[in-house]
């Protein structure tokens, strides 16, 4: 052994302990060591020095392993395929090789190794061999493959929990259903001659039939396995469009408050089910106050810098809702977007409402995250993706907002435009009949697009208006509207745009950006 030390006393790579007490307090320590096997190896792997850890761990006593080959620990399978010498050449040519792997024992049984190895070099930089260290962590190996053994198998009851829940409510749904579709072709096959009673019971039919699409729409929803038809949209135009439908389900007793952030970038969804999720939401949160209380709708653009969750960084719109309800401990919020999973009464509720919402989210790769606190309300976050190449809606414009002057004799049809013309980021002139407008015209040159209708009071239509119109201003920009079919109208001219009653927020801006552009 004595001699062994001598031959790689260089194996120090920086320092030069040297033969004495400093060589005889590293063999104590070395051999001191239990836990581990360390040794030496020669430049062809050859054992060169043992300690007590190799000895515990593998049963070889020294005299017996100095001088084999370190590769008849490993196992035949490692040998065919030439990790010992791999293992050498990686710790040379790399600075160290590190890998957990099968190794054997004297007897022949196996256990679970953490192996480094390490070149060692003398004074003058010549390769003169390795040390080797070995530590048996089977113990370790065992019990972290007795906790993922374990885990699994909570994720398979979870897994069997869910499916249980959601078998109960599909068969309780749809036995439901059946029995409206059944009974009433069961009494209409009775033939009564009551044409009357007849109709009435397939409208029954056909809503449970209805309500049967809706379920397996959000099954699939859930499940992501729905059809999407996405399109560009700008989802301030789609929740604008759909408010008076959000307000019709709250009641009159809970308050619809908007903030819809300017700028936000186009994304890519199916706008049915994008207002179907939205509608979701907004019902749950109707439910989380049963005395009323406020939803506050909002949308802002988000930039994810790091990957949470379902995100990868990048640029999202948030649309979140925001209620003022009883809010949700955690072990609710836990099981919140889980099919069927509801703390609703038998028959308030399907408990697909949010699971569709995620399913949604997730299939137009985005995300949903709840925030709640009991007594103090819920706030759903809704993450969608902004459009590749998507500019935000007033991105570079950073003059005055561009003049438009509305004009449309309808009080009402006038107050729903000019919202929409404001919410769009267009500041807003009004009038009522063409000569009011021309008036305008005359003494604002800051007008750049005239939005009229085209059927008007007084004599003067909106085509008719338009003609004049263009004779004191001939680089207006002109948009024409109507509720009545094109043909029926007179003739539009071919340099202005029209726009058929009703129209959506949407649609509209996306004719005034048709519009020839500014200056």
């Amino acid at each position: 052994m004595q001699g062994e030390l001598q031959k790689f006393e260089g194996i120090r790579p920086t320092t030069e302990l040297g033969l004495g007490e400093s060589e005889r307090q590293f063999r104590l320590l070395v051999q001191g060591v239990t836990d581990y096997a360390i040794y030496m190896l020669d430049t062809d792997g050859k054992i060169a020095s043992w300690n007590a850890g190799g000895q515990r761990i593998k049963g070889y006593e020294a005299e017996e392993i100095i001088g084999q080959h370190f590769s008849r620990f490993y196992t035949d399978e490692d040998r065919v395929r030439n990790e010992p010498a791999h293992a050498l050449e990686t710790a040379r040519t790399q600075g160290r090789f590190e890998k957990e792997g099968w190794r054997l024992r004297k007897d022949g049984t196996r256990f679970w190794a953490h192996v480094v190895i390490d070149p060692v070099y003398d004074d003058d930089g010549t390769h003169i061999g390795y040390a080797k260290v070995t530590r048996d962590i089977s113990e370790r190996r065992e019990q972290q493959r007795a906790l993922e053994v374990a885990q699994q198998a909570m994720l398979q009851a979870h897994r069997m929990e869910a499916i249980g829940q959601l078998t109960y409510g599909v068969a309780h749904d749809f036995n439901n259903l059946l029995t409206v579709i059944t009974n009433s072709l069961d009494l209409i096959a009775v033939d009564t001659g009551d044409a009357q009673r007849v109709r009435r019971l397939i409208a029954g039919a056909n809503r449970a039939a209805q309500r049967g699409s809706l379920l397996t729409r959000q099954l699939l929803a859930y499940s992501r396995q729905q059809t999407l038809r996405p399109e560009v949209h700008d989802l301030n135009a789609l929740i604008y469009a759909a408010e008076s439908v959000l307000r019709r389900g709250v009641g009159d007793n809970v308050e619809i408050e908007l903030s819809l952030g300017r700028g936000i970038g186009e994304v890519s969804v199916d706008a049915p089910e994008f207002e179907a999720a939205l509608l979701n939401l907004v019902v749950n949160a109707r439910d989380s106050m049963p005395e009323g209380g406020r939803i506050t709708l909002s949308t802002r653009e988000h930039y994810q810098k790091d990957t949470e969750g379902r995100r990868s960084p990048g640029r999202y719109v948030l649309v979140t809702v925001d209620d003022t309800g009883t809010g949700m401990p955690p072990e609710i919020i836990e099981h919140a977007m889980e099919p069927f999973f509801t703390t609703k009464e038998v028959g308030k509720g399907s408990g697909l409402g949010l699971s569709q919402v995620y399913g949604f989210a997730v299939q137009s790769g985005g995300d949903v995250t709840i925030d709640s606190t009991p007594r103090e309300g819920t706030t759903i976050s809704f993450y969608l993706p902004v459009r590749s190449g998507s500019t935000s809606l007033h991105e570079g414009d950073t003059g005055a907002p561009v003049k438009v002057l509305l004009v449309e004799d309808d009080p009402d049809v006038q107050a729903m435009a000019i919202e929409s013309l404001r919410y769009l980021g267009y500041a807003v002139l009004t009038a009522d009949e063409g000569q009011a407008a021309l008036d305008i015209l005359s003494r604002d040159s800051e007008v750049e697009i005239l939005f009229t209708d085209v059927v008007m009071p007084r004599g003067m239509s909106g085509v008719d208006l338009y003609r004049e119109a263009r004779k004191l201003r001939p680089e207006l920009r002109v948009l024409l509207a109507s509720g009545y079919a094109r043909g029926q109208l007179p003739t539009i001219p071919d340099d202005c745009d029209f726009i058929p009653k009703p129209y959506r927020v949407e649609d509209l801006q996306k004719r005034l950006a048709a519009l020839a552009p500014r200056g």
